[in-house]
């Protein structure tokens, strides 16, 4: 009597890791993007700021200047 014949051998599952790779790639590529957009907004934040200071202290300096010259005004008109 003969064996009946043997199945063939499973073939191995197949392997998705380039997908996963790809998936990856992707993943890492979106979060770099996202750090640069937000840093850059950072540093405009930044430069606002600054702008926004150098403007109040200009803003300061003009007052005071009103004041010492409306000051010597006074003292002339006193006099």
């Amino acid at each position: 009597m003969r064996d009946p014949p043997s199945p063939p051998p499973p073939e191995p599952p197949q392997s998705n890791s380039g997908v996963i790779l790809a998936l990856v790639a992707i993943a890492l590529i979106l979060a770099i993007s996202f750090f640069y957009l937000t840093n850059e907004r950072r540093q405009d934040r930044q430069a606002d700021a600054v702008t926004d200071a150098a403007a109040s202290a200009d803003n300061a300096v003009q007052a005071m200047g009103d004041a010492a010259r409306n000051a010597a005004d006074d003292l002339e008109r006193t006099r």
